[in-house]
């Protein structure tokens, strides 16, 4: 015979502690009685109640860290949108410092050059805007006077003392909390300079630092952790780019037809709808209707409402028409999911948090479908459908 069989006397192999608690079977009386269906709920009620601990302690840690976080992602949102020009210039064979160069320096003068006109007209047509500001409120107190409300002048004047008081109220609110977030003139030189350092980093060795935060992983976790960082950050450039396109055409649209109709301060109107274009949704309802209001005010219902008709106009022309035509792809957002999400990062951080939401959004929802599906071994890529926000590409048509 080539082997004795064990004797019974030999030892049982001892499993270790991982088996022992895998194979564990606690059972009581109380336990056996609950319902199946309890217990499941159970289990993933306590789950959830850690995940939310975890969330909560990240979001405690990143306000903690406000004055850190905030440049940083403005730094990588900057980065994002100048990603395709830098990329470009670099693939034609332009030195990579001269390409930075001209990416930071083109983004300051682009942004100081803004600034520049909209404080230049604000300043220029300030004498036409407080004479017509003063215009509508003594038609507006006559009519509240002589019309169906028939108010008196003691009336308006206590609703004016309330609303006054009111404003003041809430200016001090809105002071008091800018200073808690740090926004000093200290606090946002630091900023800016923080921000100014980490887009010049990220640019100049960007694949580097990639590299080095991927080794913090274990090697078993690298190839799953740059492929989704990869994928995420194609997303973030997708999502910069194309918003940089609506943005562009809607101050622009937006702008040329607040001049044309005569209302004032048509350049600080077509600042701000290019800024506020990067909130998707909510962004350029509000500047619109900003645009709008101030045409109400100053011009009266008929220009106020053409106002309306060329903010509606220019947003349907650059949505169904524009972006199509020149970027090769229509943007796929789902409305509910853009606006809840835009309104809670308002609610937990502010501005800062509605301006950061849809990409952080658009981020960690391709991060974690590329981890849990495995692409980085399957190679499979995400539809449309699987995605708060993607671009989908337009069908060729056939030659005939």
């Amino acid at each position: 015979m080539t082997g004795s069989a064990p004797k019974s006397s030999d030892p049982k192999p001892r499993g270790t502690f991982r088996d022992a608690l895998r194979n564990r079977t606690v059972s009581t009386e109380i336990g056996e009685s609950i319902p199946r269906g309890l217990r499941i709920a159970t289990a993933y009620s306590w789950r959830f109640v850690v995940i939310a601990a975890a969330f909560a302690i990240f979001v405690w840690l990143v306000i903690q860290l406000k004055l850190l976080v905030i440049p940083l992602l403005v730094a990588l949102l900057i980065t994002a949108l100048v990603w395709p020009a830098f990329t470009w210039m670099l693939r034609h064979r332009v030195p990579r410092w001269l390409s930075l160069v001209i990416s930071v320096l083109g983004t300051i003068a682009i942004v100081s050059g803004l600034l520049y006109l909209a404080i230049w007209q604000i300043t220029r047509e300030w004498p036409r805007v407080r004479a017509s500001t003063e215009a509508s409120v003594g038609q507006l107190r006559q009519y509240l006077i002589d019309g169906p409300l028939h108010l008196t002048a003691q009336q308006i004047d206590d609703l004016l003392a309330q609303a006054g008081t009111f404003l003041q109220q809430q200016a001090e609110t809105l002071w008091s909390g800018a200073l808690a977030i740090g926004s000093t003139v200290g606090h946002v030189a630091t900023g800016a300079l923080l921000t100014l350092f980490i887009l010049l980093c990220t640019l100049a060795d960007g694949s580097g630092i990639w590299r080095w935060v991927v080794r913090l992983f274990p090697s078993a976790a690298r190839p799953a952790v740059d492929g989704a960082g990869h994928a995420g950050w194609k997303t973030v450039v997708t999502y910069a780019r194309t918003q940089l396109f609506v943005a562009t055409i809607d101050a622009i649209g937006i702008g040329l037809g607040a001049f044309f109709l005569g209302v004032p301060l048509a350049i600080p109107i077509g600042v701000l709808v290019f800024l506020g274009s990067f909130i998707p949704f909510v962004g350029a309802v509000v500047t619109g209707s900003l645009a709008v209001f101030l045409a109400l005010v100053y011009n009266g219902p008929w220009i106020a409402l053409w106002m309306l008709i060329v903010v509606l106009g220019v947003q349907q022309l650059e949505g169904h028409v524009l972006q199509p035509l020149m970027m090769g792809a229509a943007v796929k957002v789902h409305p509910l999911a853009v606006v809840l999400v835009v309104a809670g990062g308002a609610m937990i951080a502010g501005i800062p948090g509605a301006l950061f939401a849809v990409p952080l959004a658009a981020f960690v929802n391709v991060v974690t479908l590329y981890l849990s599906r495995r692409q980085w071994e399957t190679g499979a890529r995400l539809g449309p459908d699987d995605l708060i926000w993607s671009t989908v590409p337009r069908a060729k048509r056939s030659a005939l």
